[in-house]
C-alpha cells in the first residue's frame, strides 16, 4: 500500500493506527517511510519513525525511515527492492509513505497493489489535486482528520472529489477509485 499526500495530511498518524490494527489482527507489517532530503546538506531528519512510538515497539511491526537523497517522484533509488526483501521476510503488509509534497510524489503507484492519496479537509484549494498527476494515479482518495469541527469541511471535499474524479480517465477496468 502506498500513502502520499501533502504535509499536514496525516499520513504518519494514519499509518501508526493502521498498523497497530494489522498486527492486533496478526499481520506482520512493514513501514517504508521515505523522508526529503537537504538540497544544502544532502541530510535527512528521519523523523517518521519517532511519530510512530507505538508501532515502532511492535514485535510484528518493521520501520524504515529513508532518505531520497535527491530522487524525484517522492520514493528512494531503491524503495522497489525494499518493498520485494519485506515481502520476502515475512512481511505480509507493506506500507509506504512517500515524501508526499505535490502532484508529482506518485512513482510508488507502479510498485504497490494500491495508491492512497491521504488529504486533509481544510487544506486550501482543494480542487489543485484534479491537476493531471498524482490525483488520476490514486485507487483511493481518503479525507483525513475529518471529525470534530471539520467534519463538514471533510464531506464537502470529499463530494468535491467525487465530481471531480469522474472526469478522469479510468486506469483500471475492473477498479474505480474510491473517495
Amino acid at each position: 500500500l502506498g500513502l502520499s499526500g501533502p504535509p499536514g495530511a496525516g499520513k504518519s498518524t494514519f499509518i501508526e493506527c493502521f498498523g497497530k490494527m494489522l498486527t492486533e489482527r496478526k499481520h506482520k507489517v512493514s513501514v517504508l517511510a521515505v523522508d526529503p532530503s537537504s538540497s544544502t546538506s544532502g541530510g535527512s531528519l528521519l523523523g517518521d519513525k519517532t511519530r510512530m512510538t507505538e508501532l515502532s515497539r511492535d514485535m510484528n511491526a518493521y520501520i524504515r525511515p529513508s532518505p531520497t537523497s535527491g530522487r524525484l517522484g517522492g520514493v528512494t533509488r531503491t524503495t522497489n527492492e525494499a518493498i520485494l526483501l519485506c515481502e520476502g521476510g515475512g512481511y505480509d503488509v507493506v506500507l509506504v509513505e512517500t515524501v508526499g509534497v505535490g502532484q508529482s510524489e506518485f512513482a510508488v503507484a507502479d510498485m504497490v497493489d494500491m495508491f492512497v492519496l491521504l488529504l486533509p479537509p481544510a487544506g486550501g484549494d482543494e480542487l489543485q489535486g484534479i491537476k493531471r498527476g498524482i490525483i488520476e494515479m490514486a485507487d483511493l482518495v481518503a479525507i483525513n482528520k475529518a471529525d470534530g469541527d471539520l467534519v463538514v469541511a471533510a464531506r464537502r471535499i470529499q463530494a468535491e472529489y467525487v465530481s471531480a474524479m469522474k472526469l478522469l480517465r479510468k486506469r483500471s477496468r475492473v477498479w474505480r477509485p474510491k473517495v
